[in-house]
C-alpha cells in the first residue's frame, strides 16, 4: 500500500510539474539539502549511500557546515561508497586540532612540541591570551587533496553537480550563499564554527559558520531550480524546557534562535524530509564518527524503498538516465607548476619559505606532495598556517599562489607536572626565534619545584634547506634521590648534574639525522640520609660522541604507528675524580679511576596499530660502558615508568634508582587499549640483564630483573594523567605509580 501511494505521489508532483508550465515538461530536477551539525553530519553519508543504490539522480546541492563538506565531495564527483571509505579512514583527532603530525617536525624541534599546557604568543609587546580557535591546517590540506580532481572549476554550477554552501558574514549576520572561487576555501569557511575554528578571508568578507543562520538550506536548492527537494537534518534544534538547566545551555538556546526559526521555515519546502535522531552524539563526537556513519547508513536503508521507487517512477516517465560511475573531473595525477608567489609573509623571506618546503618551479606536483611541502614548512615553527590555491595558466601549467599565516616570533610556555619519583613541579619556557642570528631558534626552560632544573639552547640552522643544524645547550639539575638495598629504601642523597654539550646535526628529511658532538658534565653526590653504601664528592669529564636519532611517530602523546631510535657512541677522556666512599659507616680510602672509556647509549621504540582500538607497543633499551674499571659516577640509573633524568634506563616493577649498573639491556613489549575518547589502558611486560660486559666494584645489582605495570591514562588538557600499578618478580612488590603531565 505505501508504495502505491509514493507512486501516486510522484505521479501527481509530475502532472502539476506539466501543468504549470511547457518548459517544466522535461523531467523534473532534484535537489538534495544536507544540513551541518559537525560530527553529526557524517549520517549524510548513509544518506547518499541510499540514493546511489537507488540510482536517483541528483541535479542541485546545498549545504551548510558538515553538510557542505560532504555535499561538495558528492558534487564533484565522488560516490558515497568512496566519501565512506574516505571518511573512515580519516584522522580526526588529528585534523581538527592545531598540530601537526610529529612527522612533519624538525627533528630538533620534535622533542618540544606541543610539550606545554598554555602557550603565550608575544603580539604589541605584551604576550596574549590564546584564542582558542584553530586553523584548520591539517582540515585544509586534507580539503587540498581530495578536492584536487575540481582544482580548475571555479564556478560551482559547472561541478559534475551544482553546488552551493551557506556561511555568515561575521560583521553584519547575514547568510552568505557561496557558489563560486575556491571550493576548499569555501566549504572551510561554511564549517568555520565561531570560537572553535578560525574565520575565513572570502572575497573580502570574514565568514563564519552557515549554521548560525541558515542550518538547512532548502530554500537556496529551490532556487538554484530543483523541482523535488529532499533534505537531510541531523540537527537536534532547541532543548525542550525542561532539558534547559545550566547557564551554558542557556547561552546556547539563545544562540540557536535564530537558526531554529530559519530550520521551521525550511522544512515545509521539503518534498522528502529526513530527521535523523543522534541525540546521545554532539556536534564533536567524531571520536564515534564510525558510529554516527552506521546510524546513517541504517537511516538510508529504511529510505532506500522510498528514492527506488521515486527513481523508477521517474524512468518510467522521463526515461532511464545515464547514471556514469565517474563523474570526477578527468585531471592528470601531477601538474607542473610554472610561477609562484607568496603572500602574508612579513618576518620571515620568500626565499627561506621555498626554500624551506624545498619548492622549484617547473616541476611536476601531486596534492599530496604539496600536502608534504606545506608540512615541512610548517614544521619549522615559523608558520601557523599555509594555503595555497592553484591557477592554470595558458600554457597548461598552474601558478601556486600560497597564502601565509606566520606565528609570532616569541613565545611564553607554562606546564604542570606532578611524578611520584620528582613531585610536583611548574615548568616555565621562554621560546624566541631570530633573535641573536636569523633562522635559529633560542629557549631557556625553568623547572621550579620539589627538584629544580633549567635548561638553556641556541639552535642555529644552516644549509639552503635547513638540513644542517648546530646547536649550544646548558642544563643543571637538583634532585633528591632515595637509595635502596635488598628493594627497600635505605637513604636519600642529593645529586647535582651540569651538562654543556654542543652538536653539528645533518638531517636527511624530518625524521632521521645523523651527527657528531662534545659535552662537558659535571655530577655530584652529596648523602642526606646514611645509607650503607654512600658516595660523596664529586667527577667531570669531558666526551666525544657521533649520534643517529630517527623518529616516525605520529604524535608526541600516546602514538598509534612509528619508530623512534637514538643511539649514541661515546669517547670519555680522562675524569677528575673527587669522591670519597662511606662503606657501612666507615670511610674507605679507595682509589677511583680515571681511564678514558668508550660507550655506547641506545633507545629504540616501535608502535605498530591493531585495528581501530589498539596498538602493539615494543622497545628496547642499553646502555653499555667498556672498560668501565674502578671508574665512577657514570653509571646507568634503573627502574621508574617516565623518563627522567640522564643515563636513567626505565624499567615497569621498580622506583627510580633502584639499581646502578655499567652494563644494562632491557626489552619490553606493551599492548595499549583505547577504552573512550581519550582513556587508555596500557599493560607492558619487560625484562632486564646486567653485568654482561663490565661489573660495578661499587653497586651490586641482579644479573636478571622482569617487570610488569598496568597503566590507565586519560589524556586532557594538562597532558597525560597517568596511574600505575607495577610489579617486579625479584622484589615480590606491589607498587603504585602516578604520573600527570609532561615531564621537564
Amino acid at each position: 500500500m505505501k508504495y502505491y501511494l509514493s507512486f501516486l505521489f510522484i505521479l501527481l508532483i509530475s502532472i502539476s510539474i506539466q501543468a504549470q508550465s511547457p518548459v517544466l515538461s522535461k523531467r523534473p530536477k532534484i535537489g538534495l539539502t544536507l544540513s551541518g551539525g559537525g560530527a553529526k553530519g557524517l549520517a549524510h553519508i548513509g544518506i547518499l549511500k541510499a540514493i546511489d543504490s537507488a540510482g536517483l539522480k541528483i541535479d542541485y546541492i546545498t549545504g551548510t557546515s558538515m553538510g557542505s563538506i560532504i555535499g561538495a565531495l558528492y558534487a564533484i564527483g565522488y560516490s558515497a561508497d568512496t566519501i565512506e571509505k574516505l571518511t573512515r579512514n580519516i584522522d580526526w583527532d588529528l585534523i581538527l586540532s592545531n598540530q601537526l603530525s610529529l612527522r612533519s617536525i624538525i627533528m630538533e624541534e620534535k622533542k618540544e612540541y606541543y610539550k606545554y599546557d598554555i602557550e603565550l604568543p608575544w603580539v604589541n609587546s605584551w604576550f596574549r591570551l590564546p584564542t582558542g580557535v584553530l586553523e584548520g591546517q591539517e582540515l585544509w590540506l586534507k580539503f587540498a587533496e581530495l578536492f584536487y580532481p575540481a582544482y580548475k572549476i571555479k564556478n560551482f554550477n559547472k561541478l559534475a553537480i551544482p553546488f552551493q554552501c551557506i556561511a555568515t558574514d561575521i560583521s553584519t549576520g547575514e547568510a552568505v550563499v557561496i557558489d563560486s572561487g575556491e571550493v576548499i576555501s569555501a566549504v572551510r569557511s561554511s564549517m568555520a564554527i565561531p570560537s572553535i575554528f578560525t574565520a575565513m578571508e572570502y572575497n573580502g568578507r570574514k565568514l563564519v559558520d552557515g549554521g548560525i543562520v541558515r542550518n538547512f538550506p532548502v530554500k537556496d536548492a529551490r532556487e538554484m531550480g530543483a523541482d523535488i527537494t529532499i533534505g537531510s537534518n541531523v540537527s537536534s534544534g532547541l532543548l525542550s524546557s525542561e532539558k534547559v538547566t545550566n547557564a551554558i545551555q542557556v547561552l546556547l538556546q539563545v544562540a540557536f534562535f535564530r537558526e531554529a526559526e530559519d530550520t521551521r521555515m525550511e522544512v515545509p519546502l521539503c518534498d522528502i524530509y529526513i530527521p535523523i535522531a543522534l541525540e546521545k552524539y554532539s556536534m564533536g563526537s567524531f571520536a564515534q564518527a564510525n558510529e554516527i556513519l552506521d546510524s546513517g547508513i541504517m537511516e538510508g536503508r529504511k529510505l532506500y524503498p522510498r528514492f527506488k521507487q521515486l527513481a523508477d517512477s521517474l524512468n518510467r516517465i522521463y526515461g532511464i538516465q545515464d547514471l556514469p560511475a565517474d563523474k570526477l573531473p578527468r585531471t592528470d595525477s601531477a601538474i607542473r607548476i610554472s610561477t609562484c608567489e607568496v603572500r602574508g609573509l612579513k618576518k620571515t623571506s620568500q626565499a627561506f619559505f621555498v626554500h624551506s618546503m624545498d619548492f622549484l618551479t617547473n616541476h611536476l606536483y601531486t596534492p599530496e606532495t604539496l600536502s608534504r611541502m606545506v608540512r615541512r614548512v610548517s614544521g619549522t615553527r615559523y608558520y601557523n598556517r599555509v594555503i595555497y590555491s592553484l591557477q592554470s595558466q595558458a600554457d597548461g601549467s598552474c601558478k601556486i599562489i600560497f597564502d601565509v599565516t606566520e606565528n609570532p616570533l616569541t613565545f611564553a610556555k607554562i606546564g604542570l607536572n606532578y611524578n611520584q619519583f620528582s613531585g610536583i613541579s611548574a615548568i616555565f619556557n621562554l621560546t624566541t626565534r631570530d633573535f641573536f642570528t636569523p633562522n635559529s631558534r633560542s629557549l631557556v626552560s625553568v623547572n621550579i619545584g620539589q627538584n629544580f632544573r633549567i635548561r638553556g639552547e641556541h639552535l642555529q640552522y644552516l644549509g639552503r634547506i635547513s638540513n644542517f643544524a648546530f646547536s649550544l645547550a646548558g642544563q643543571f639539575d637538583q634532585f633528591n634521590i632515595t637509595t635502596y638495598q635488598d628493594f627497600k629504601e635505605t637513604g636519600l642523597y642529593g645529586q647535582g648534574y651540569l651538562k654543556v654539550d654542543g652538536k653539528l646535526g645533518y638531517s636527511t628529511n624530518r625524521n632521521l639525522t645523523v651527527g657528531i658532538g662534545s659535552r662537558f658534565e659535571r655530577t655530584s653526590y652529596k648523602p642526606s640520609i646514611s645509607s650503607s653504601l654512600e658516595f660523596q664528592g664529586r667527577n667531570n669529564f669531558l666526551t666525544s660522541y657521533l649520534f643517529l636519532k630517527q623518529n616516525t611517530l605520529d604524535r608526541a602523546q600516546f602514538p598509534r604507528r612509528g619508530i623512534k631510535i637514538e643511539a649514541e657512541g661515546d669517547y670519555v677522556y680522562e675524569q677528575n675524580p673527587d669522591v670519597e666512599s662511606h662503606i657501612g659507616g666507615g670511610n674507605t680510602d679507595s682509589t677511583f679511576s680515571s681511564s678514558p672509556y668508550t660507550r655506547l647509549l641506545f633507545n629504540f621504540e616501535t608502535y605498530a596499530p591493531i585495528g581501530r582500538r589498539s596498538t602493539l607497543l615494543t622497545a628496547v633499551q642499553a646502555g653499555i660502558n667498556f672498560n668501565y674499571s674502578n671508574n665512577i659516577m657514570n653509571e646507568f640509573s634503573i627502574g621508574g615508568l617516565n623518563s627522567q633524568f640522564h643515563n636513567q634506563i626505565t624499567f615497569s616493577g621498580l622506583r627510580e634508582g633502584t639499581f646502578y649498573s655499567p652494563t644494562v639491556a632491557e626489552a619490553q613489549l606493551g599492548y595499549r587499549y583505547q577504552l573512550f575518547a581519550n582513556s587508555y589502558l596500557t599493560g607492558k611486560v619487560n625484562i632486564l640483564v646486567n653485568n654482561f660486559i663490565s661489573t660495578s666494584p661499587y653497586f651490586v645489582n641482579p644479573d636478571f630483573l622482569s617487570g610488569y605495570s598496568l597503566t590507565y591514562s586519560y589524556n586532557f588538557i594538562l597532558g597525560p594523567v597517568e596511574i600505575s600499578a607495577m610489579y617486579c618478580d625479584q622484589s615480590r612488590r606491589v607498587l603504585g605509580y602516578v604520573n600527570i603531565g609532561i615531564p621537564f
